[in-house]
């Protein structure tokens, strides 16, 4: 069968691998789309376990199935999370499903950018989800991305009628965006660094998106009633984006550090500030089981449009086209692999 193998975000190969067996717990799907997701170009991040068949935001079709599994049959439509936790350890027991050892060592094989895709007998057991008919298998790509954004603003306690600046206009902040708004903050407010994205946020329904400077948060309060933003969601991984974190959250108000910064990187806080101004900071890292049937509720019921996102499809072959997209971050906002 046919993958695209990463070597690194500008040489993506597509080589020829051999169609995974299954065992009798486990199932074969034939991948129909997979989203890049930003994380897939994040060198530093991906770089050292190269080569490998990146890609985790899949669906496809069951092709062949184990002789012990009862659930699912050849010829469903799934989607399949590739991490799962374990549902007995400490943190799971407690709620924090994203931060379990087994989440974090479980995946499918060999990645989601690859014609056929098996999925082991724990994904299988916690991890497959039956796409409804009303999504299609492009929408699909979005569930996982949205599921870990869903987390997010939990972990945040989001409220109706505050008021929500993001940082960073890419996918994860576009659907944070429109989760904020279907949850319902009373504005938000996007900012980025390439005008093309602000125009997508202005047509997902941004009060306001603002070309980032100096004076972001002059111009927050211009469009914000004289205010700063309650909730202050950093969709961007840069230093930068985490310095006007401060700048711009209001008294009482929330950071949510969404995007990772690079392993080393410290940075000096105003801690005097953030304490006698009320502010609370929590981090949000990927999505559990009940975040995946939460997002697929949403896209189901068309409560968060996803399609419209969508803007380059490429089909395997030429995967690397893709990447080379995704990580301009400047003309692209979802791509999406077809096979």
């Amino acid at each position: 069968m046919k993958c695209a193998m990463y070597y690194n975000n500008r040489d993506i190969r597509v080589e020829e691998i051999p169609v995974p067996s299954i065992g009798a717990d486990e199932l074969l799907v034939q991948m129909h789309a997979c989203g890049i997701c930003g994380s897939d170009v994040l060198e530093w991040y991906r770089i050292k376990k190269a080569p490998l068949v990146l890609g985790h935001e899949m669906t496809g079709e069951i092709v062949e199935v184990g002789n012990n599994v009862k659930r699912y049959k050849a010829g469903d439509r799934v989607f399949v999370s590739h991490h799962v936790p374990c549902n007995t350890c400490h943190y799971c027991l407690n709620g924090h499903h994203t931060v379990c050892d087994t989440l974090r060592k479980t995946n499918f094989d060999p990645g989601g950018f690859a014609e056929f895709i098996r999925v082991p007998g724990i994904n299988v057991d916690r991890g497959v989800f039956l796409l409804p008919h009303e999504i299609s298998y492009e929408e699909g790509t979005f569930i996982e991305p949205l599921a870990c954004v869903l987390r997010g603003q939990k972990t945040a306690h989001l409220q109706p009628g505050q008021t929500v600046f993001i940082i960073g206009g890419g996918i994860a902040g576009l659907l944070h965006l429109k989760l904020a708004r279907a949850l319902g903050a009373s504005s938000v407010v996007v900012t980025d660094i390439h005008e093309k994205r602000l125009v997508f946020a202005e047509q997902s329904g941004a009060k306001a998106a603002i070309l980032a400077n100096d004076t972001i948060p002059q111009q927050l309060k211009e469009v914000n009633n004289g205010r700063l933003a309650d909730m202050v969601i950093v969709a961007a991984g840069a230093i930068e984006a985490l310095h006007m974190a401060w700048k711009t959250v209001d008294r009482g108000g929330t950071v949510l550090i969404f995007a990772p910064p690079e392993p080393g990187i410290d940075i000096a806080l105003p801690l005097y500030d953030i304490w006698h101004d009320g502010i609370t900071i929590t981090t949000s890292y990927a999505g559990s089981p009940l975040d995946i049937r939460e997002a697929i509720e949403l896209i189901r019921s068309k409560n968060i449009i996803v399609k419209d996102m969508i803007t380059h499809r490429f089909p395997l072959a030429k995967a690397g086209e893709g990447f080379c997209l995704v990580e301009k971050a400047q003309d692209s906002i979802k791509v999406i692999i077809e096979a």
